[in-house]
């Protein structure tokens, strides 16, 4: 894997993993980015999950990126872990399954990785024999809120019974009756509110262009995706419930995928920095594809139009940009009209499949040809 190095051991904010995975729906984000095999692929790296992904799906290049070092870190021992484990192996070691071997399997990955990425897991086997899909901050803002306040409102029984194959009506019943109560909204409303989630789950700049309640609009998100989706098959929701995925797993998990991935990996590159010095430095390069994440939401206005000029300067004719608005929206500006067309109706038909259900809108961008 072609990779730039960068320091990993050190004990700063930006050597901290903050998404142990990815909690974007890889799904709906291959069905709106239409890879075709050898396509060009830019993605934000988070823990790579979806950058493998488009490896499935058949693309020529993939370039991971991410600011944070210690992401990419989770990037290449999940490389190496493709390499060198057998698919329930990996789910061990990833932590979608209960395991007491995960020091063993992360030994044999550990020769497939550069000095840098052995000595930030080394000095950190706590990551490991917890499994490495749950020690970011994120997902350690989902545990305290599984282990510590869901058992004040719901029984592991009831956790059990929404997660139990039901039609949409007895799904509704279920959570009208059972779920929804007062204590549940309160307890919600505390832990999912701007201070909380800026001080426990993310950082608080992710709130500076946030308008309106936070709690709220994350808590209509829930119902929808307890009645209006299927929550036995949302690997998302079973993991912030019980810390593990349940028999549906997230795209680039799934067995069927596996050894796509594993055939492709040569064609996955890494790059630690920032989208816009990338774009500066890289000049002979064009892409058919970009999975952003959610990055705009962390940006001004005026910065988002930036970034999308530049990226736009970085794409081929017809080139497919997909990104998630949490609680910030955002969609191009008039001033680049002549450049991108906005799938709406599409992306909104994908949407209401996001299996990622606390995301309040998902936006797809094409490349005009000129």
């Amino acid at each position: 894997m072609n990779a730039k190095k960068a320091p990993l051991t050190s004990p700063s904010r930006a050597s901290r993993i903050n998404y142990a995975q990815c909690w974007e729906d890889a799904d709906i984000l291959l069905d709106a980015l239409r890879i075709s095999p050898g396509d060009s692929c830019l993605s934000i790296a988070s823990a790579g999950d979806n950058s493998f992904s488009l490896l499935a799906a058949g693309a020529g290049h993939v370039i991971s990126i991410d600011r944070n070092p210690a992401q990419l870190a989770c990037v290449e021992l999940r490389r190496g872990a493709y390499l060198e484990l057998n698919h329930s192996e990996f789910l061990e070691l990833y932590g979608s399954r209960p395991s007491k071997q995960r020091d063993r399997l992360y030994n044999r990955c550990r020769p497939l990785l550069s000095s840098d990425c052995q000595s930030f897991w080394d000095h950190q086997p706590d990551f490991v024999r917890n499994g490495i899909g749950g020690v970011g901050k994120f997902e350690r803002f989902f545990s305290i809120f599984r282990n510590r306040l869901l058992p004040l409102v719901h029984r592991r029984s009831r956790i059990e019974q929404l997660l139990r194959p039901r039609d949409h009506d007895a799904r509704e019943i279920f959570f009208k009756h059972k779920w929804n109560s007062w204590l549940w909204r309160l307890l919600f409303r505390f832990y999912f509110s701007r201070p909380v989630m800026g001080q426990l789950g993310r950082y608080p700049g992710s709130f500076k262009h946030v308008k309106g309640q936070v709690s709220e609009r994350i808590l209509e998100r829930v119902r929808h995706a307890i009645v209006d989706l299927e929550p036995w098959k949302n690997p998302y929701l079973h993991w912030i419930l019980t810390g593990r995925h349940g028999d549906s797993l997230p795209h680039a998990l799934r067995p069927e995928n596996y050894d796509l991935i594993r055939e492709n990996l040569d064609s996955l590159e890494t790059v630690q920095g920032s989208l816009e010095k990338f774009t500066f430095e890289r000049v002979n390069i064009k892409f058919d594809a970009f999975n952003l994440s959610d990055i705009f939401e962390y940006v001004s206005e005026k910065e988002y139009e930036v970034l999308l000029k530049s990226l736009i300067c970085k794409a081929n004719p017809r080139a497919r940009l997909a990104y998630w608005n949490m609680l910030v929206p955002r969609t191009h500006p008039a001033s680049l009209a002549d450049s991108l067309v906005n799938h709406s109706s599409e992306s909104d038909r994908l949407f209401l499949r996001d299996k990622a259900f606390f995301y309040s809108q998902f936006v797809i961008e094409e490349v005009k040809e000129k």
